[in-house]
């Protein structure tokens, strides 16, 4: 594959995880308005949870496959069948037993949340698993392929589908109307990736075995432990790291007591996550490649990679947190209207936090690339503790900012220290100087919005003229390039 292949594959990556994005704070916001503080708070927990247990506990075994066809897709092509096999079986049988387990438990959860009335919520909820689980199989196993367009075209169509069926439903059925898109859109794309794979990639795979040298010293069996010694510790830093972000969210609502809280809560939590939603396109890209780079446990190969990651975040991650955290109150009051703009305070400190995570969340694919899934795992749920005992001091004392800070806090302890050990195990860094022009960009633009007054709708054409202040300011010291202002060229970095 070219360089200037990647680079286009990763350009079409990245808007459909900006379209995908986008559809999701469509649904928020009306769904905002449609459903109301109380049963938007549920519908929050309801569905935050359960696509929780999915990403963190069903993606273990995907980003296992994903890491190992990604590494012999080239070398030994004759093994990508067996492993996806491999990983199908295993991950049937597991998503099989986590479904009935979260329908069986859904009573225990709602006592645990103290709101017995989610429980038949909760179960209905549970057919999202599998639904869910089905299509990110084919979205890893596409990653591992580095069939990138292919899984860039199905996740935009998911994000239009899922605008259709969770909005659609919901004005008709309500939050249990709500629910039902979020089973439905998911299998509609697994049904359009099981066609892909079986009338275009299998046969794509089967012409590339077919042509491809036969060599003696070539593996011809995978060993499937593999694939769990690897997915058990993705899974457990996939429960640490989503219990990380989101249990704010959960002990607000089991601290306050209040679905109306919980409900602005949750809004401030989704727009103040805007910058992790954006960057995790990243995380596609790094866990393939640093896996191909880092081979044989070749680590410091994989420092370019990176440090142009480290870099890339900072200089783009940096004035959208500036912005967010300054329009917090005319960013909600658009998205979600006045009802919600209590949560303008906590959402202006929470971004932060969510920046913090951003870069630790990213680093930590580089690493589990590397094959150190259990530092990532380990850190992760120091962060865990660290966030669970300061929100429940600070809520109690300050409410839903309490909460922000808590998390904000915890988030940039678990980013120096993730960055210390890529530090330390790639040799990979961020320049000193390079940090210092991008901290002196940030803060002229921190003041320059601060002084600024702005409207509900001028806020937005406001941004974009201090953006270009901020990126005119780096371009002066020398921290941007021409080609770091060019998305297309910026994706090429990752090949050098």
């Amino acid at each position: 594959m070219s360089t200037n292949h990647i680079a286009k594959s990763a350009l079409w990556v990245t808007v459909s995880e900006i379209i995908f994005n986008l559809s999701g704070f469509i649904i928020h916001s009306i769904l905002g308005r449609v459903l109301g503080p109380a049963d938007y708070g549920r519908y929050g927990i309801i569905v935050t949870l359960t696509t929780m247990v999915i990403i963190l506990i069903g993606n273990g075994i995907p980003t296992a496959m994903s890491k190992y066809i990604s590494e012999i897709f080239e070398t030994n092509p004759q093994l990508i069948l067996k492993i996806k096999k491999q990983a199908l079986i295993i991950q049937t049988v597991l998503i099989a037993v986590i479904t009935v387990v979260f329908f069986l438990c859904a009573p225990l959860i709602s006592l645990a949340l103290g709101d017995t009335t989610l429980t038949p919520l909760f179960q209905f909820s549970s057919l999202i698993i599998p639904a869910f689980a089905a299509a990110s199989f084919y979205f890893s196993y596409y990653t591992g392929l580095h069939e990138f367009n292919t899984q860039a075209t199905l996740k935009t169509v998911r994000s239009f589908l899922r605008i259709i069926f969770v909005v659609g439903m919901a004005v008709v059925f309500g939050l249990y109307g709500s629910i039902s898109g979020y089973i439905i859109a998911p299998f509609a794309v697994f049904v359009a990736a099981y066609l892909i794979d079986k009338f275009v990639i299998n046969k794509k795979i089967q012409a590339k075995i077919a042509q491809f040298p036969q060599d003696k010293n070539l593996e011809t069996e995978f060993e499937w432990r593999k694939l769990i010694n690897y997915g058990w510790q993705i899974v457990v830093f996939f429960l640490a790291y989503e219990l990380l972000i989101s249990i704010d969210l959960y002990l607000v609502k089991g601290l306050l007591h209040d679905d109306a809280l919980t409900g602005v809560y949750n809004a401030s939590l989704t727009v103040g996550r805007i910058p992790y939603y954006i960057f995790y396109a990243m995380t596609v890209f790094l866990l393939p490649m640093v896996s191909k780079k880092s081979a044989n446990n070749n680590l410091t190969n994989a420092k370019g990679i990176i440090n142009n990651a480290i870099r890339i975040m900072l200089i783009f991650l940096t004035p959208m947190v500036v912005l967010l955290s300054i329009y917090a109150h005319q960013t909600l009051e658009l998205l979600y209207g006045k009802k919600y703009l209590a949560g303008a305070v906590p959402m202006s400190v929470l971004v932060w936090g969510v920046g913090f995570l951003t870069i630790f969340y990213v680093l930590s694919f580089a690493a589990n690339g590397g094959g150190k899934t259990f530092v990532s795992m380990m850190i992760s749920f120091f962060g865990l503790i660290v966030n669970v005992v300061l929100n429940y001091i600070l809520i109690l004392k300050m409410g839903l900012v309490g909460s922000a800070w808590a998390t904000t806090v915890a988030s940039f302890v678990v980013m120096l220290i993730m960055l210390y050990y890529i530090k330390k195990h790639f040799e990979a860094s961020l320049d000193f100087m390079e940090l210092l022009k991008v901290l002196l960009s940030g803060i002229i633009l921190y003041f320059s919005a601060s002084l600024i007054p702005a409207g509900k709708i001028s806020f937005i054409p406001i941004s974009l003229a201090l953006l270009l202040v901020y990126f005119g300011i780096l371009y002066i010291l020398k921290g941007v390039t021409k080609q770091d202002l060019a998305l297309l060229k910026f994706n090429k970095a990752f090949k050098k």
